[in-house]
Formats: C-alpha cells, structure tokens, sequence
C-alpha cells in the first residue's frame, strides 16, 4: 500500500496559491488514474484506488500546511502503512519554478508542512519537492507561497501535473533520481 500525500490549505481562496501545488497534484492523480470520490476522513480529503497496479491512498489534508502530520499520522496508523511507502508532494522555494527534484528523507528546510510531517511520522518518506522559485522585490516568503500562481504559471502547472503523472510508476517504483530526470526532460 502506498499513500500519497498532497500539501495545501484548505479554503477556497487558497485553491491557486503556490503553496496548493501539492493539493493539484492529487486532484490530477484523482482524475487520471479515477481514484474513489474525496471523502472527509482523518482529517482529509482522501480517495483511493489503483495506480500502476498498487494500492494507493491519497490525501489532501484539511488541517492546514503547519499541522499536516496530524492527519498522516491517523491515516497510516489506521491503514498500517509504513512511513517508507508515504510519497509527499509540495511546493519548494528552492527549486526552480517547473522543476522536480524528489528525494527520501532529509531536512524541511524550512517548510512547515514537511516539518509537520517529519514531527509526527519521522523523516522516512519520499518527498517530490515542486519548485515554485523565489520570490522577487523583496516579497515576504509567507505572502509569495500564499499568493496565485499567474496565468504564465498556471500554463506550466499543467504541463508539471502531466507530467508527474505520466512518470508516476518511477515513482511508485522509488526509483526517485530516475523519476526526477524523466518530468524534468519532458
């Protein structure tokens, strides 16, 4: 069993806000693959289903980005899921806006949702990090996550979804060094 894991903020006015780019990315696994309708649940919104011939869960948790591991621990504690088969998907500052960059374990350097996570689950689990580039103008970190995406970016958003999902059985398959290349040559 796997469990894919989407970071966002839950309300409405926060859907295209770069710090979303986590929840998008489940949105188009949901569709894609035509995983169970969303049902609240431990803190979530989560579907399940079949990707790559796995058993995947997949999750959008409503508890806020600072306090994301609340509703990941439930649910792999629920479904005994070990933290090695958590897959997180987020938005990265440090990234170039478009590029993937996916790795297991390591530091949140600096991001509060993957802080979340590591304090309630450890840091063992594959994180696909979506980069979202650096804010410009001496723009405040907080209010450049918490701003849209603009219609340039929307564009590239969907072509990044497309593209994680299009390599998703790399993913599935932890090849992570592999995967990376693969969405970032397309």
């Amino acid at each position: 069993m796997l469990l894919f894991v989407g970071l966002g903020n839950p309300t409405p006015d926060s859907e295209n806000n770069r710090h979303n780019i986590g929840f998008k990315v489940i949105d188009v696994i949901n569709k894609k693959f035509g995983l169970s309708k969303q049902k609240p649940k431990f803190k979530g919104l989560l579907t399940t289903g079949n990707v790559a011939d796995k058993k995947v869960y997949a999750i959008k948790p409503l508890t806020f980005m600072n306090n994301s591991g609340i509703c990941i621990r439930e649910l792999i504690e629920y479904f005994k899921i070990d933290p090695e088969n958590v897959i997180v998907f987020h938005d990265d500052l440090d990234v170039e806006f478009g590029k993937i960059k996916a790795k297991f374990g390591g530091s949140s350097a600096g991001h509060n949702g993957v802080a979340s996570i590591d304090k309630f689950i450890g840091k063992d689990y594959s994180r696909v990090r979506i980069g979202i580039g650096k804010p410009k103008d001496n723009m405040e970190v907080s209010d450049f996550v918490l701003q849209n995406f603009d219609e340039d970016e929307m564009i590239g958003l969907e072509k990044i979804t497309n593209n994680i999902t299009d390599s998703i059985s790399i993913l599935i398959n932890k090849k992570l060094d592999l995967f990376s290349s693969t969405v970032n040559n397309k």
